[in-house]
């Protein structure tokens, strides 16, 4: 065969420059297997080095080992947005038909009242209503009287600024036929607070475990449990204080403070225990 020189060669069996691409595809077959390999391998070293991370943890955490209990606790403050407040109606009547009305007539003022007072339909609830015969027991005798009619009114303010304004207005209203029955402050996105709350009793445990583990010359291994013991509550205005407040008539405004609202949070961590690494190296 003619060469680029125009040269005629033979090509012989066997011969070096077919020998020679045989080696260079047989090579690259060798590439990519190796390539497959190593990466086959490093896919084998991941899920080995993950089983042996699990059941490093499963030692650690296994009945018979050394264990840490600690606790951890942490607050975190906020200002109240929102007030709920709880009125009651009380009206007697010679009948049931007339009690009713009575008290329709009251509850009816004392809603108009907290509309006017920039609290929305939604935030107004009916949270009560009773209707209860009411009698005398002249020698041991019962004998009926009238009825009493008992509605409850839940409202929320979403506008702190004006609840004294607003609550003065219903009792104003309503007059001696209503009576507050609570009144309490609340967030109306508590989650955050709570949240925050949680995170520093974390840290605060986590800070306790280490040193305590340093102290006893060992290192912490993997958190075996966490436990929240948090329980979350609202604070409450005080009800006798604010009774006292309430103005029978028009002429004052009941006082309203937010004040702010202090959430506490309880975490409790267990950790596995392992040597120190000094005593390790030693």
């Amino acid at each position: 065969m003619p060469d680029a020189d125009g040269a005629t060669s033979h090509e012989v069996p066997g011969s070096p420059a077919k020998t020679s691409r045989r080696l260079s595809v047989g090579s690259g077959l060798t590439l990519a297997i190796v390539v497959a390999v190593a990466l086959g391998g490093a896919a084998l070293w991941v899920a080995v080095d993950r089983s042996t991370t699990s059941g490093h943890a499963s030692a650690a955490c296994g009945p018979g080992t050394p264990k840490l209990s600690v606790q951890g606790t942490g607050q975190a403050t906020a200002t109240p947005n929102l007030l709920t407040v709880v009125v009651q109606v009380d009206t007697t009547g010679p009948s049931a038909t007339a009690a009713l009305a009575s008290d329709n007539a009251e509850a009816g003022a004392a809603v108009a009242a907290f509309k006017t007072g920039g609290v929305e339909s939604r935030d107004i609830q009916t949270a009560g209503l009773s209707l209860q015969p009411q009698y005398v027991y002249p020698k041991g005798v019962p004998i009926l009287t009238g009825y009493q009619v008992t509605n409850s009114i839940t409202a929320t303010l979403r506008d702190i600024s004006k609840a004294g304004a607003t609550i003065d207005g219903v009792v104003g209203v309503a007059g001696n036929a209503v009576q507050i029955e609570s009144i309490g402050f609340s967030a109306s996105n508590p989650n955050g607070v709570e949240d925050q709350a949680r995170a520093r009793a974390t840290t605060d445990a986590v800070a306790r475990a280490r040193a305590l583990a340093t102290a006893a010359g060992r290192s912490l291994g993997p958190v075996c449990s966490m436990t929240d013991q948090s329980e979350m509550a609202n604070s409450d205005f005080g009800n006798d204080a604010l009774k006292e407040a309430a103005p029978s008539t028009g002429s004052l405004e009941v006082p309203i403070e937010s004040g702010s609202q202090t959430q506490s949070a309880q975490i409790s961590l267990v950790y596995g225990l392992e040597p120190s690494r000094h005593h390790a190296a030693r």
